[in-house]
């Protein structure tokens, strides 16, 4: 498991793409920071003493202790811890810690690509478990988007 520091310096190796109001920034802006740190605490809360077992699980994979943001829930009692610590986090910050949707995308592609090798044959999910390795080894800080499809934006979704 990395931490903020650790965190932070990898998001300064990256390639330089981020664009705001049409300039390129580099990812030390003051403007990006907010996102940056509640992120970069999320990694930190994984360290204290206190939130072993809560801010972090044991892969499925290979037995070796992970940040639970990288983990794929396998028990009822992982569902709770993840609760818990989302809570809990959220609590610390005030408001969202930014990687719960990317966590949960990571756990619904396990679903998927597993059911989808059942019924087509695929190995989509020996191929995704290969990437869940690496994922939990480096961890990574994994991102989902929800979008709600319609043309007209003035509309609730429902309508």
């Amino acid at each position: 498991m990395i931490t903020s520091g650790e965190y932070r310096e990898r998001l300064l190796r990256m390639k330089p793409n981020v664009y705001m109001d049409g300039e390129q920034i580099s990812r030390d802006d003051p403007r990006l920071q907010p996102g940056t740190n509640v992120t970069a605490l999320t990694y930190d809360l994984a360290h204290e003493p206190q939130r072993e077992g809560v801010n972090t699980a044991i892969s499925h994979l290979d037995g070796e202790k992970v940040n639970r943001f990288c983990h794929i829930h396998q028990s009822v009692d992982d569902l709770l811890n993840k609760q818990k610590m989302t809570r809990l986090s959220c609590q610390r910050t005030g408001g969202c810690i930014q990687r719960c949707m990317g966590i949960d995308a990571m756990n619904a592609l396990s679903v998927i690509t597993y059911d989808m090798d059942k019924a087509l044959g695929t190995e989509y999910n020996r191929r995704f478990l290969q990437y869940l390795d690496y994922f939990q080894k480096n961890d990574i800080c994994a991102n989902c988007a929800q979008t709600d499809v319609k043309g007209d934006r003035s509309k609730r979704p429902h309508e």
